[in-house]
């Protein structure tokens, strides 16, 4: 695969990059700016003399405190941080284009808050283009998603006032396709025109992946408008890596935005949530009233540090796309391990193969184990169905190793 702005980059070149951006930022010590609500961090607080800093081009921004405001891949935005906002618009088109595979200059996006934001985004964008361009009915909305969806989607839902319709899943976590198509009919019936669609791209709780085509096709076939939005939020990072070829990104043309997020996979600060959308679609939440603002108000987050844009360039660039490559095989083999030994076992689980979540059914876990290992139950209101593991860059063979004993001596 040819890669159009994925490379890797040493840490002197690396330091050159942001040391000229910031340069293209405003210093408030060389430049008098009045009207601007905004300054450096606190040097009463936050010791910018520090001999350290000159070494550490991340912690230099922080203390600059770009604000990034607006979305910068469309129209203009506040020139006052004009220079790091040029790296953020170059992560933009790293994701969209070489993980994602869209084709260059076509998408908008920013850094969000995280993948709720993200995701809420993406609701918010497509409720408004149904009302504007459609002339619906906020009655006349819904959003489809799999039972097993993050509950960032009930969160927009409640936000957005949209009714929200939930769908089963087969025993392999597939979307139940008889359910679905009952869904929309019944949907249809009750005065639904126009569906929002969050296809999944590595469940929170099972890491397992919808087929948006499988929403795509039903939709079709009932003859209803709809957009679908891909939240990738755990598995943006994995499954484009893992399943080199697959269509679950911008190559698909029913696919209008996707959410990722950095500070999961990526281990990049928290707040570090990207939001990826098809050119034309972001104005659908132009916020007009917000007429100081050089550019567009366009982000559900408004003001943003550019600082968590300059952490995952930096994450991207010194792993290079074939270092990530590595990356994620390696966490796929520790993932594959763990399956061959809860195979040998005889214990129940589901995992996605092209994954590093494995989820285990709650009976073979005993309670000592669940806090010994840290393992994170399907619900922390009742009784626990379902306990995951997430094979993370901090998990080592030997750990599952010592997990494996542990629920063998339990099990026998």
């Amino acid at each position: 695969m040819r890669y159009q702005f994925w490379r890797r980059l040493s840490a002197p070149e690396q330091e050159a990059r942001i040391t000229e951006a910031l340069k293209g930022n405003i210093d408030y010590t060389e430049k008098v700016s009045l009207g601007i609500p905004a300054s450096k961090l606190d040097p009463n607080v936050f010791n910018d003399q520090v001999s350290f800093l000159k070494d550490a081009p991340l912690l230099r921004a922080y203390v600059q405190n770009p604000n990034h405001i607006g979305c910068h891949t469309m129209g203009s935005s506040e020139t006052f941080f004009r220079g790091t906002q040029e790296i953020e618009k170059d992560v933009i088109s790293l994701l969209s284009v070489d993980l994602l595979g869209a084709e260059i200059d076509s998408c908008d996006g920013y850094i969000a808050a995280g993948g709720t934001e993200a995701n809420m985004q993406a609701i918010w964008i497509y409720r408004n283009y149904f009302i504007r361009d459609f002339g619906a009915n906020i009655d006349e909305i819904a959003i489809l998603s799999s039972v097993d969806t993050h509950y960032s989607i009930a969160k927009a839902a409640n936000l957005l006032n949209i009714k929200w319709l939930s769908v089963p899943v087969n025993d392999d976590r597939t979307i139940d396709e008889g359910e679905l198509d009952r869904i929309i009919i019944n949907a249809k019936k009750a005065g639904i025109k126009y569906f929002i669609i969050v296809s999944n791209m590595g469940t929170t709780m099972f890491g397992s992946v919808d087929d948006p085509s499988v929403y795509a096709n039903c939709l079709i076939r009932h003859e209803v408008q709809f957009k679908l939005h891909v939240d990738g939020a755990f598995g943006g990072f994995v499954y484009p890596v893992s399943r080199a070829g697959n269509s679950i990104n911008f190559s698909n043309k029913h696919v209008s935005s996707i959410t990722l997020d950095a500070h999961k996979m990526l281990q990049a600060p928290y707040g570090t949530g990207i939001f990826i959308v098809r050119k034309g679609l972001m104005e659908y939440v132009y916020t007009k009233e917000a007429d100081y603002v050089n550019g567009m108000d366009i982000t559900l987050s408004g003001s943003r540090s550019g600082t968590n844009a300059i952490a995952i360039w930096m994450i991207l660039m010194t792993y290079g796309p074939h270092g990530w490559f590595e990356k994620i095989n390696k966490l796929l083999y520790r993932t594959d391990w763990l399956c061959k030994q809860l195979d040998g076992l005889g214990i129940e689980y589901y995992r996605n193969p092209s994954m590093n979540i494995v989820t285990i059914k709650a009976q073979y876990v005993q309670p000592e184990v669940v806090h010994k290992f840290g393992l994170v139950p399907d619900s922390h209101q009742g009784q626990a169905n379902w306990y995951k593991i997430v094979v993370m860059d901090h998990v080592q063979v030997e750990h599952l190793h010592e997990f494996i004993e542990e629920v063998s001596l339990k099990n026998d």
